[in-house]
């Protein structure tokens, strides 16, 4: 990503909220290749441009209701290599499940104050360009909720703060920071989860994706 632009195609209705992410993407080393007030827009857009991510607010028009996450899960189908980071008022978890299903890379989900947060918002997109997964802690806490037993019931609760920080787009630094705990530390958790998740080492397989959408499947109800 080094010297080069991370371009992105970016849908949202309201005009001005549009401009203003522009020009604040514009200014924080993002080149917004295309915008859309609509889902069919945004399709067309992420055609022409193939960006690196779109950002997408899950309700446009015409009915505001679920245009943009049906449009994101179209992308997503369409093409996998294009990152999605969604943005709404309330959490879908439904549509945040559908999206994130099929051991899908290059997700995020935000609330809308989230992407008010200029460095949070910046972060998850590189993130998600990077093919990481960038979820707003409330869209983990609620997609979290099950209650049957799984795979999950076996990780001790430190092990579950770090994989739920994990779903949040941290690093293990970052991680050790906000636990107060050594960054070895935080290593060995992570094993630990890989091990009870059955997740084995491979070239091509990024385990902290893997392990945080078995994570959210086993506890999304």
């Amino acid at each position: 990503m080094i010297n080069r632009l991370l371009r992105v195609v970016l849908a949202e209705d309201s005009v001005v909220l549009r401009d203003g992410m522009v020009e604040l993407l514009g200014a924080r080393g993002c080149e917004v290749v295309a915008t859309a007030g609509t889902a069919c827009e945004l399709l067309a857009g992420v055609v022409e441009h193939r960006p690196d991510v779109a950002v997408v607010d899950i309700r446009m028009p015409p009915t505001h209701t679920n245009e943009g996450i049906r449009a994101a899960v179209e992308i997503r189908a369409r093409t996998p290599e294009v990152g999605i980071l969604v943005f709404s008022q309330h959490v879908e978890t439904a549509w945040a499940s559908r999206l994130l299903a099929g051991g899908a890379t290059g997700i995020g989900y935000l609330l809308k104050e989230r992407v008010a947060r200029t460095s949070e918002f910046v972060d998850a997109l590189h993130r998600v360009a990077e093919g990481g997964v960038a979820l707003d802690p409330e869209v983990v806490t609620l997609m979290m909720r099950g209650g049957r037993r799984t795979r999950v019931d076996t990780l001790t609760s430190r092990e579950r703060e770090v994989l739920e920080l994990m779903a949040q787009g941290h690093s293990n630094r970052s991680i050790a920071a906000l636990l107060v705990v050594s960054e070895r530390a935080v290593e060995k958790h992570v094993a630990a989860v890989f091990s009870k998740f059955d997740l084995r080492a491979t070239h091509t397989d990024n385990r902290r994706v893997k392990a945080v959408l078995t994570y959210l499947a086993e506890n999304g109800g």
